[in-house]
């Protein structure tokens, strides 16, 4: 118990690439504050970033220390209050876009640093907030007091005494500043995360989530050292990541420390995968393959090489690859129609892939994906034509 207790599992870092910033802006990066509060070409934290909700589009808040728009006259315990339970200073539910109900894990240190750091080493925006799209009336709030009070758990992280202080720490990451499962974990029929810790299966194993599939994280199948540098970078030896995984890396885990990102890999990589499904994929017909090998040696195969090993630190393997072989093809459709880039990091610059929507008919791109799926090892279900126009319509409703 007493190795427990002296678990830090406040988000300052002793490392030195840490300590040029303060302690509360290391836990506004591992929050990814910055992604979600600055809309594109707007000033940072100032809000306005649209999200998607099957009721309407919404947008998010300015968290700049402005008294009429942002959160400057917020007292701490107000502040506190909205993290945890939803609530903003005027009594109004906040939409769980804003993932509080992971933030309510996060410890009074962390908290009282971030809002330390937003209150006054950030620049005040008079930024004002933009209304939902969502019509009256469903955008009444008060439903959301029912939500929280049948599904947000604001109970605050507990370290295992069973576990070692590296794994806490990377659960107490993933769980709460980090919300890892805000986009990983399946959701109910409220919109409900269906878990919050690694005592339930469905913890982090997949979830579709605003016109992309984030994949699961459990059963990992790569090193703890590749995982954290996957984190740091955007890209290890045999993998990459794109889509909104990259912004992800450019706006929060590049800037913690490696102890911490080591830490996320090794409670990661400590989950159990799902039990595989009984019985063989549906089989792609010979002519479909032959199209899909095809065009995966005329457009792919340059770069990711003809047996799918891809290029060390800069194209990522297909063999085993997240993406590739993940129940829902829809990310990769989005690559295979719209390419990708990696992160943008302090120490790398980002490696991109054309997209070949303009070449590739809806059955086109489903031939090369389930060649792609279906080859190196890999064994994923097949993609329909229909899910390849559902992934270009997708891009479009963007």
């Amino acid at each position: 118990m007493k190795r427990i207790a002296l678990l830090a599992l406040s988000l300052w870092a002793t490392q030195a690439g840490a300590q040029t910033m303060s302690r509360g802006e290391y836990v506004a990066r591992a929050g990814d504050c910055m992604a979600c509060h600055t809309a594109a070409d707007g000033a940072p934290l100032a809000g306005g970033l649209k999200f998607a909700t099957p009721l309407g589009d919404i947008y998010s808040t300015n968290i700049t220390p402005d008294k009429t728009h942002g959160i400057g006259s917020y007292s701490y315990d107000e502040f506190a209050r909205a993290m945890r339970e939803g609530i903003a200073k005027d009594g109004h539910h906040l939409y769980p876009a804003m993932p509080y109900p992971s933030y309510a894990k996060m410890s009074d240190d962390d908290l009282r640093a971030l809002y330390d750091y937003l209150i006054k080493e950030v620049k005040p925006q008079a930024t004002v907030n933009r209304e939902s799209d969502i019509p009256w009336p469903l955008s009444m709030r008060w439903p959301l007091g029912v939500w929280n009070s049948l599904f947000v758990d604001d109970k605050p992280f507990t370290p295992r005494a069973d576990k070692s202080a590296a794994w806490n720490r990377g659960a107490y990451l993933v769980q709460g500043p980090g919300h890892c499962g805000a986009c990983h974990t399946p959701r109910g029929v409220g919109m409900q995360e269906k878990a919050f810790d690694e005592r339930d299966e469905q913890f982090l194993a997949g979830e579709e989530l605003n016109g992309w599939y984030a994949p699961s994280l459990r059963g990992l199948k790569m090193s703890e050292e590749d995982l954290a540098v996957l984190l740091r970078d955007g890209r290890s030896k045999h993998a990459a990541l794109s889509g909104p995984m990259d912004e992800v890396v450019t706006n929060s885990t590049q800037y913690l420390t490696d102890d911490d990102n080591r830490a996320i890999a090794g409670y990661l990589l400590s989950l159990p995968g799902s039990e595989p499904a009984k019985g063989d994929a549906p089989k792609v017909a010979k002519a479909e393959m032959e199209n899909g090998h095809q065009l995966y040696a005329r457009y792919c195969a340059t770069c990711h090489a003809s047996n799918g090993e891809g290029a060390e630190y800069a194209v990522p393997a297909l063999k085993d690859n997240l993406t590739v072989n993940a129940d829902n093809p829809l990310t990769l459709l989005r690559v295979v129609l719209e390419g990708g880039k990696t992160a943008v990091t302090q120490g790398h610059l980002p490696y991109s892939m054309p997209g070949y929507g303009w070449a590739l008919s809806d059955q086109d791109a489903a031939d090369v994906t389930n060649y792609i799926r279906g080859s190196f090892g890999n064994h994923a279900a097949p993609a329909t034509p229909a899910q390849v126009k559902e992934a270009r319509e997708q891009q479009h409703n963007e």
